[in-house]
């Protein structure tokens, strides 16, 4: 239910964003339609900055940044296509937005994170709307949900990039699922969830079966799978439908009421599964769904709270230099260090 909720708060809020803009710059929205970068580099009050994608990443679903500065700027990767560009910058656009509006941030203090989560998804839904029309959408995406195949053909339809298109198709889910794009190799480029945990761009998801297929063989495949969270961490199984789209894949993957199929009950809500350790320290077997340790990429033991790295030496303090040193630097007998003594 949360995520339902915040799906719906991220669409209200980005049409509240739509008026804002309008209010303050008539004919922005159709202008940015047509080209955002090229429109954003005509406002005096913002810099878009052209970066590498590793120095673009701050968290955000995109390949972008906001400093709120002053004076504030956009970041956007340099080397992504024309259309991804131009969300990303659309997408950063609605940071600076929501930041510089108190009617807007009032949307944050009813969310229990403080508006983090709404923030970001209002920025993608604000971006997908400026870019694909209602009235676009709704020519190729079915009043029951989306396919892959239907959402390839919006895609082509459009001069909105792939990122947009999935984030559209995402708002037209029938039931609680994804809408992914990968990569050849099978990893994750962008995700837009609708009532399940989003999962995190750049994971690995190539080895599940019928992604595997597609990006094997045609770009085509259908039947069930799951999908990887952080640390190995499974979600329950879902409905899938792969297709190719211009290089990638684009995947719909839903818990019921999959539009591809004829039949399609609910899926086993087995709910996320844990990977099972053995305590290096304690040898007690556990399973946790807690974040690795990134070190030894093994989550903290419940019985010892200890991971698999190697226990630290207490270092000690020399009362005579006050330097921390470790107990080597340190005699037998006396509590002044070698340097000291």
């Amino acid at each position: 239910m949360v995520d339902y909720v915040l799906a719906a708060a991220a669409r209200t809020q980005a049409a509240a964003m739509i008026r804002e803009l309008e209010a303050a710059r008539p004919g922005a929205v159709d202008r940015l339609a047509q080209g955002a970068l090229a429109e954003l580099r005509t406002w005096p009050e913002l810099t878009v900055l052209d970066v590498e994608e590793n120095l673009a990443e701050q968290g955000c679903s995109v390949a972008g940044a906001y400093d709120f500065g002053p004076p504030p700027h956009l970041s956007v990767a340099g080397s992504a296509s024309h259309a991804r560009r131009d969300f990303t910058a659309l997408h950063e656009l609605g940071h600076h937005l929501q930041k510089n509006s108190f009617p807007l941030m009032n949307a944050f203090t009813r969310e229990p994170d403080g508006g983090v989560l709404l923030e970001d998804a209002a920025c993608d839904a604000f971006a997908a709307e400026i870019l694909l029309p209602a009235s676009l959408v709704e020519q190729h995406l079915d009043a029951k949900g989306p396919t892959a195949s239907a959402i390839a053909r919006l895609w082509r339809a459009s001069s909105a990039s792939r990122m947009a298109v999935c984030v559209r198709a995402a708002q037209r889910l029938p039931a609680p699922g994804h809408v992914f794009l990968l990569d050849a190799t099978g990893c994750l480029a962008f995700a837009a969830s609708h009532g399940l945990p989003p999962v995190r761009r750049g994971s690995f998801q190539g080895d599940m079966p019928v992604i595997d297929r597609a990006v094997a063989g045609s770009g085509h495949a259908q039947g069930r799978t799951q999908v990887r969270y952080r640390d190995g961490i499974l979600g329950r199984e879902l409905h899938i439908d792969v297709a190719p789209m211009g290089g990638y894949v684009v995947a719909v993957l839903v818990t019921d009421s999959a539009p591809w199929r004829a039949f399609a009950p609910p899926t086993s809500d087995t709910g996320p599964q844990s990977r099972e350790y053995i305590c290096a320290n304690c040898d007690e077997e556990y399973s946790s769904f807690e974040p690795a340790c990134p070190r030894c990429r093994i989550p903290r033991c419940p019985e010892c709270t200890r991971c698999a790295c190697p226990p630290r030496v207490a270092e000690r303090q020399c009362p005579s230099c006050f330097t921390l040193h470790p107990p080597a630097m340190f005699p037998p007998v006396g509590d002044r260090c070698h340097n000291c003594a």
